[in-house]
């Protein structure tokens, strides 16, 4: 275990937070509590900068939605490791109850009804109600939620604790790990393959490549790390071990001249390390971890490129690596000019104060500025489904004229007036088309409902982007990574549709997002739709989410002409005044 401090990182407080209000809301607390909980949860998640950095209570009090209380709270995380308050309500909430949250469809909402209604106080509890039939006297549990967890308790236990942590979670601990070894004496590179590397949505384990040259042991400094909590089977080249948070490593101490061969080796999917391997031998050659042979000579292997290139192969960006033709369009000399952060020369959906958002139109458009953005779309929530405080036509009317007030004084960025708009059940949109007319950008989303049919949801989408002002469909799937997954859709004739009627998908950058996804962005390029990166920003700092947007896109073959906000001002507005078929 690691003897340098608790080394507590954000996603660890926005989970105690969210288990807080989880268990909370078990026992029946006040809504207001509950929501405090979880809106911190939410804050601290989106933070650019780790808690632990700040380091003062004087400045967890300042983020927005944090007071006094919760500050003490995140102090006493950050400082200890621990939140005795958590640890009051998990004493008084049976082990067996928590455990049922993480159950398919169980919140804690359902969890309280069962415990209070059924008496439910573990998964055996549960199984016998299920047998019994006892779970159609309760509201809200339904054959479907009935069938979704007796499919979740038939599984076995090692499939049910298999974890994969969102990038951006794995990230926290990632990047300080790369550092901590880094500045080990002796350790010359530290690169993180696998899936984390791909810049997969989901990563279930770090492989960590170290170079060095022989007698250095980076392994007896880890023993130290304060975010390890076990390291196994250490030996002179190869070590195991778990992080505090639960996430596996797998480390290699490799030599320069394989290390290229190595990153490789252990970056790509299983499938795309088959292909090539395939086409090492298809030219009498053999390709392994330390590098490309022919007989007993080592022919590359110290660099990526050079492995590619002995192979007769482009470079294949790392986002690419996953036998999804890479290797065919690689031999071709046909990879696509993969989309970079500096193409973005806009963003077309955020959000300030005057919805749910934490900052001023004027504090969005500076950070805007700051990252060298040349227009942005204000784009607040609707005033519908108990959005706070969200814009209906008479607000919208009054933030356009201040929007048309702070263009007047800007000379280096335009900031064009929009709305996030629900899409109602039936596919209406929750403001009128007159109000609409008036906006720049029109970004429509679901919010709701999520459990229509596949027909149902799909003629919901179709119906809403038959609107005749409609820019961009939000978050097209709905998935929150870890907690919802992706509504049931046709989403070919979504494609189709959105092609059609002169529409943009989103690839959504908020890190539980990602949505679009990247098989789902390689289909819309494929069919002629362009995309738009955008953040969500509910605060200035969010705009980070730009760049998870673009590593999304990356994944899906995306190029920069793939893409409506990197287009000039001039394009874009032509685009988005273009006549609806």
């Amino acid at each position: 275990m690691g003897t340098h401090g608790p080394g507590i990182h954000n996603a660890d407080v926005a989970e105690a937070f969210e288990e807080m209000g989880d268990l909370l809301a078990i026992e029946g607390e006040s809504p207001f509590r509950i929501r405090a909980y979880r809106r911190a949860g939410q804050v601290v998640r989106s933070l650019p900068r780790e808690l632990a950095e700040m380091g003062k209570e004087s400045e967890y009090d300042a983020l927005p939605g944090i007071g006094t209380d919760l500050a003490a709270k995140i102090a006493e995380l950050v400082t200890t490791g621990h939140l005795k308050a958590l640890e009051k309500l998990r004493r008084r909430v049976p082990a067996g109850v928590r455990e049922l949250l993480g159950l398919p469809g169980l919140g804690p909402v359902r969890v309280r009804a069962l415990m209070t209604g059924l008496h439910v106080r573990d998964r055996e509890d549960l199984k016998r109600a299920l047998a019994a039939g006892a779970l159609a006297t309760l509201h809200g549990f339904g054959p479907k939620l009935k069938s979704r967890l007796e499919s979740a308790l038939a599984a076995e236990p090692a499939a049910r604790e298999a974890r994969r942590f969102p990038l951006s979670v794995a990230a926290e601990y990632a990047e300080p790990l790369r550092r901590y070894l880094g500045a080990i004496r002796g350790v010359t590179r530290v690169e993180i393959a696998g899936s984390y590397r791909r810049g997969r949505d989901t990563v279930g384990d770090l492989d960590v490549l170290l170079c060095a040259p022989a007698g250095v042991d980076p392994f007896g400094p880890l023993e130290h790390y304060r975010d390890l909590r076990e390291l196994s089977a250490a030996g002179t080249t190869k070590a195991a071990g778990v992080l505090r948070n639960g996430l596996q490593i797998d480390l290699r101490v490799v030599p320069k001249e394989s290390f290229g061969a190595a990153l490789q080796y252990f970056t790509g999917s299983k499938d795309h390390g088959i292909r090539l391997r395939r086409r090492a031998r298809e030219r009498g050659l053999k390709l392994s971890e330390y590098g490309l042979f022919r007989g007993d000579r080592r022919i590359a292997g110290e660099t990526e490129e050079g492995l590619y290139r002995a192979l007769a192969l482009e470079f294949v960006p790392p986002q690419l690596r996953e036998d999804r033709g890479e290797i065919e369009a690689a031999a071709r000399h046909a990879l696509p000019v993969l989309l970079e952060r500096a193409d973005l020369l806009g963003d077309l959906h955020m959000h300030t104060d005057a919805s749910d958002g934490n900052d001023t139109l004027e504090e969005m458009v500076a950070a805007a500025r700051a990252r060298k953005l040349s227009y942005i779309a204000i784009t607040d929530h609707g005033k519908h489904l108990g959005i706070v405080h969200g814009v209906d036509a008479d607000r919208l009317a009054r933030q356009g004229e201040a929007i048309d007030k702070l263009n007047d004084r800007l000379r280096d960025i335009t900031v064009l007036k929009g709305a996030e708009v629900d899409i109602l059940e039936d596919g209406r949109l929750a403001l009128p088309d007159a109000v609409l007319a008036k906006l720049d950008v029109v970004v429509i989303a679901i919010h709701s409902h999520f459990g229509l049919s596949g027909a149902k949801q799909t003629a919901r989408l179709l119906r809403a982007l038959d609107r005749p002002h409609v820019s961009i469909l939000a978050h097209p799937t709905g998935r929150l990574l870890g907690e919802r997954e992706p509504y049931t859709l046709e989403f070919e004739r979504v494609l189709d549709a959105a092609r059609d009627r002169g529409c943009t998908l989103e690839v959504n950058g908020q890190p539980l997002r990602l949505d679009l996804d990247d098989v789902h962005v390689m289909a819309a390029c494929d069919r002629g739709v362009l995309l738009s990166i955008g953040s969500d920003a509910h605060s200035s700092d969010q705009l980070a989410n730009l760049e998870g947007g673009v590593r999304q896109a990356r994944r899906g073959w995306a190029r920069r002409e793939d893409v409506l906000n990197t287009r000039s001002l001039g394009e874009l507005r032509d685009i988005l005044r273009k006549p609806r078929p």
